[in-house]
């Protein structure tokens, strides 16, 4: 049980549902924080003890897990009362035709098939349409409107994009990103990759992994986007020594300050704590680097401003390499 803040106020309600989600946030935690600030979530393996539950509400959001049903039963007496909130029509069998049979397998397990059950148990019914208010009017539903999420108030993009040739970056940055994400809530993670990636990365929070894209339609994505923390940690591996620090221009490109490995191509043409940082390739190491670089906005913003002059000092100079290369390779 995750109590979402400490009791001062009204009845403890605890809400049901299967994850943290949308209908949630726009509609049930707003109604009920305008009367009781004693919240609990739960998702549907966590069960209170029945004495818990003696004069409380219990709210469902969307689905009624059989194990909470079975524990409503038991206590349905002490209840102070009892809602089933939807913001979709669940509970009608028809309403979903044409879905994915998986997902009408689940509605009519978890939902559809309930409501004999939650008219039985005399369950209050909330609904966020005037659709389904309408539809519903025979067990007089009640509308509850949508209210606008508000945003964390401050959030910091940490990034790596490394494509399938990296998979022992990527593997080897996991623990280093669950240890940042769990440390500060601030931060959020983006990486590039398939199914693999996807998996390995999915139980950790504020996660995006972005499917893998052609080089033109990369371009445009890193032109749209802006960063705070770039990420290129090369594993000392043979395939890896003979990459150039092109890594360097795309998190530049970013508005990010990158973290790098030394040894690498990137690291011989970064000031360390000047344009970049170079940290030793040591898991525990880069934890450090990336919170201590993300509770330290002024010197991101030096170490920016100093990559971006590097990235075109660096162009010159490739401008210079670039003079008579065709003519030398015409002479042979």
């Amino acid at each position: 049980n995750t109590p979402e803040r400490p009791a001062d106020s009204g009845p403890t309600v605890y809400v049901v549902e299967e994850q943290l989600n949308p209908s949630s946030d726009f509609f049930v935690l707003p109604a009920i924080r305008a009367h009781s600030s004693n919240i609990i979530r739960c998702s549907f393996t966590d069960l209170p003890a029945e004495d818990e539950l003696s004069g409380a509400i219990v709210v469902f959001v969307r689905y009624l897990p059989p194990n909470w049903i079975k524990l409503v039963e038991s206590v349905r007496g002490q209840l102070r009362a009892l809602i089933f909130f939807m913001d979709d029509d669940v509970l009608d069998r028809e309403a979903s035709a044409g879905m994915p049979w998986r997902y009408q397998l689940k509605l009519v397990r978890l939902a559809a098939s309930r409501v004999r059950w939650l008219r039985r148990q005399k369950a209050v019914l909330w609904v966020s349409t005037p659709y389904l208010q309408q539809k519903y009017a025979a067990w007089r539903a009640h509308l509850v409107l949508p209210s606008a999420v508000t945003p964390p108030a401050e959030l910091l993009r940490v990034f790596y994009h490394g494509s399938a040739s990296h998979q022992a970056d990527i593997h080897w940055l996991q623990p280093v990103l669950a240890e940042v994400l769990h440390c500060d809530a601030r931060l959020v993670f983006e990486i590039i990759g398939g199914q693999h990636v996807h998996r390995l990365y999915k139980d950790l929070p504020r996660v995006s992994v972005i499917h893998p894209m052609k080089w033109p339609n990369y371009q445009a994505f890193i032109a749209m986007q802006n960063y705070h923390i770039g990420l290129n940690p090369l594993q000392d591996i043979p395939f890896n020594r003979a990459r150039s620090y092109t890594k360097f221009f795309d998190i530049t490109r970013c508005k990010a300050v990158g973290i790098y490995s030394p040894g690498s191509a990137c690291a011989e043409i970064i000031s360390n704590r000047q344009d970049g940082l170079v940290v030793k390739l040591r898991q525990s190491a880069w934890v450090d680097a990336i919170l201590s670089l993300a509770r330290d906005e002024p010197l991101r913003q030096t170490l920016l401003h100093n990559a971006e002059i590097k990235m075109r000092n660096l162009t010159i100079k490739a401008g210079h390499r670039y003079a008579g290369l065709m003519d030398l390779a015409e002479r042979k």
